[in-house]
């Protein structure tokens, strides 16, 4: 029978590589069997559930060594935490015994006084230490003082010579031992150290610490921590009902030592059913009897030999099966995957080249819309480049315009002035006449001395105008637009001698605060004099009608610089005018006395110089405007030049 898998030439070398696998197969009489779908299932069905058989305890033995690995350190903190209490605890029965106290106690023993005080050193010794009891035997075990005197179960007339840690002391050794306490019922180990006379051993002192704590820690997990002794007999556990459960049968003379030494109660030692098998040299699988069943752990354990102990971590076996029949299903999962997509390939094969020949043409229409897409964004983008040219033009101009109205109100409040200004130069004029006729007078009656003084008197008036011109020239200039370090006093004074002609006119009092150091703030010299002449302007205005007004203008520092204010004795400012104080237009004034530009401008023109305008009510009357300036220093241009009056 001629192979029949594809007459598509495209298909060629994929088929071949198959051929031989998965679409021919030689029966036993030589004939080719055709390779259905249903019979490819099948056959990886076949595989599946062979793989199934194979792979599934190899899983889970993988899965059981990677969660007894991954508790490696849980058990590792579990040993150095006892370890490390063993270690703690060990030195301090013999530091104990070195006390003189307890020698005299011995030799005393009906001095009742000293052995109350003892009684009392050993109870704050065991609190200090975290000890469970410290108490104090003579060398026939039996205890004279101890830490739990006060207790109503006291050591206090108890023997313990049964003990083996009594009987390693009173050889002159360390003694240690894990045990119930018979007095207490409480679990502990005992550390005991002699006490010495001299050379002559003449009783025990005795150390024991409780391992509730420890087992505390451990619970809360689904995890099991056992530690058990050298006969197999679990003596601590995260389970409290496994204590005192024995790992494997008892001999004869481990129970004999046992009552002996009474270490453990032997009626409550009872058998706990295990199995144990070997996953590898670190690892075991333990199968534990429980009321409900077996249950399977991974232990891990280690063996502290000081102690005679063998801790032992049990984790379950649930998570790795969990996780064994998680990933088995993945195989077979993959494995049915192939299987299927093989069966149906050809189907796929008809669909696939329709769905290509789809995502041909959705690519087209893709790339279409794509080029009219970009051409779309390219006319946006023009419209928005566009936009953004209007915008900077708008803002120049907006600059310009801030610029012009700048300008309009210096020359606004000098036209203001104009009629003090008018009497400043009209007075010095009128004296200048009187001055110059006088001294022609003095002239013909050859007075040449009193003409001299009024020659003179004729050069200082000269002055004064000089001055008064040299301000407003400098106040009517248009400013630069540079911005650096300026001497804020001399602002402050040509603003006020500019001002001094109205202050004059309305006999107004003028308080200044201003340091004598040389304060620099960030700033142009020109504008900052204009926001301090409206400033000026606006505080006379508000007291407009007052016999003597009176302005107080100070400076003080700040935590970013300096701040300048000017206080007047008006009627304040009210709350709609205090929200809206600042905002182009808006006057408070009549009809014909301001157009609302002054403080809008000033607010501006400080903003620019990256400080603040502010104004508020002052709690004793009036109003306070407050003009706060970055320092000139803390800005970083002490190196800039100063700008000139003018700018």
């Amino acid at each position: 029978m001629p192979d029949r898998i594809t007459d598509d030439p495209q298909m060629g070398s994929t088929c071949l590589g198959m051929r031989g696998i998965l679409w021919r197969m030689t029966a036993t009489g030589g004939r080719s069997i055709k390779v259905t779908p249903f019979r490819v299932l099948a056959l990886f069905l076949a595989l599946a559930v062979a793989l199934s058989a194979i792979a599934y305890p190899r899983l889970e033995a993988f899965f059981q060594v990677q969660a007894g690995a991954r508790e490696h350190d849980t058990l590792r903190l579990a040993v150095e935490g006892l370890s490390g209490a063993l270690r703690r605890y060990e030195p301090l029965p013999a530091l104990i015994a070195e006390r003189p106290i307890l020698a005299d106690a011995l030799r005393n023993r009906g001095d009742t006084d000293l052995l109350r005080q003892v009684n009392e050193e050993l109870r704050q010794t065991a609190f200090r230490l975290k000890a469970s009891d410290v108490y104090l035997m003579d060398i026939s075990g039996l205890t004279i003082a101890a830490s739990n005197y006060l207790k109503e179960l006291s050591f206090v007339g108890r023997s313990f010579s049964y003990r083996p840690y009594f009987a390693q002391a009173l050889e002159g050794g360390l003694g240690r031992y894990f045990a119930l306490g018979t007095t207490s019922g409480e679990r502990g180990y005992f550390f005991a150290a002699p006490v010495e006379d001299g050379r002559r051993i003449v009783g025990v002192v005795a150390v024991k610490f409780t391992v509730d704590a420890f087992e505390e820690a451990w619970r809360g997990s689904d995890k099991r921590v056992i530690v058990s002794d050298l006969n197999g007999i679990v003596f601590m556990s995260s389970r409290p009902d496994w204590h005192f459960r024995a790992l494997r049968p008892l001999t004869e003379g481990a129970r004999a030592e046992i009552q002996v030494f009474r270490q453990y109660p032997l009626e409550q030692v009872r058998p706990l059913g295990n199995r144990r098998r070997s996953l590898n040299d670190m690892l075991d699988l333990v199968a534990i009897e429980e009321d409900a069943g077996w249950a399977r752990y991974v232990a891990s354990s280690v063996y502290i030999a000081d102690a005679g102990w063998e801790v032992t971590l049990l984790v379950p076996t649930a998570p790795a099966r969990a996780q064994a029949i998680a990933g088995l299903a993945i195989l077979v999962l993959a494995l049915l995957l192939t299987g299927l997509g093989a069966a149906f390939y050809l189907q796929r094969r008809t669909q696939m080249m329709d769905r290509l020949e789809a995502q041909r043409a959705a690519r087209e229409l893709l790339e279409e819309r794509v080029i009219a897409r970009t051409a779309d964004l390219h006319h946006v983008n023009a419209q928005l480049l566009g936009e953004v040219e209007e915008r900077k033009g708008a803002e120049v101009r907006l600059r310009q315009m801030q610029t012009e109205l700048v300008q309009a109100g210096k020359l606004a409040a000098l036209g203001q002035m104009s009629a003090a200004l008018s009497h400043e130069f009209n007075q010095p004029l009128a004296a200048v006449k009187s001055y110059a006729d006088n001294a022609a007078t003095f002239l013909d009656r050859g007075r040449t001395e009193d003409a001299r003084e009024n020659v003179h008197r004729i050069s200082q008036m000269a002055d004064r105008m000089a001055a008064i011109s040299k301000h407003l020239r400098n106040f009517a200039r248009r400013p630069q637009e540079r911005i650096a370090p300026v001497s804020l006093v001399p602002v402050v004074q040509d603003a006020v001698a500019l001002m001094q002609s109205r202050f004059k006119a309305v006999n107004a009092h003028l308080d200044l605060d201003l340091p004598q150091t040389d304060i620099r703030v960030m700033g142009g010299h020109v504008r900052l004099q204009q926001v301090i002449v409206n400033l000026l302007t606006n505080a006379l205005d508000a007291m407009e009608g007052q016999p003597a007004p009176r302005i107080v203008v100070a400076i003080a520092e700040t935590p970013r610089g300096w701040c300048l204010t000017v206080r007047d004795h008006g009627a304040g400012i009210g709350e709609i005018a205090l929200a809206r104080m600042f905002d182009p237009f808006f006057t408070t004034k009549t009809p014909g006395k301001g157009l609302g530009l002054g403080l809008s401008i000033s607010y501006n023109i400080v903003k620019d110089f990256g400080g603040y305008l502010s104004a508020r009510n002052h709690p004793d009357g009036g109003a306070v405007f407050q003009v706060d300036l970055q320092s000139g220093a803390a800005a970083g241009h002490d190196d800039l030049p100063q700008d000139t009056a003018a700018e």
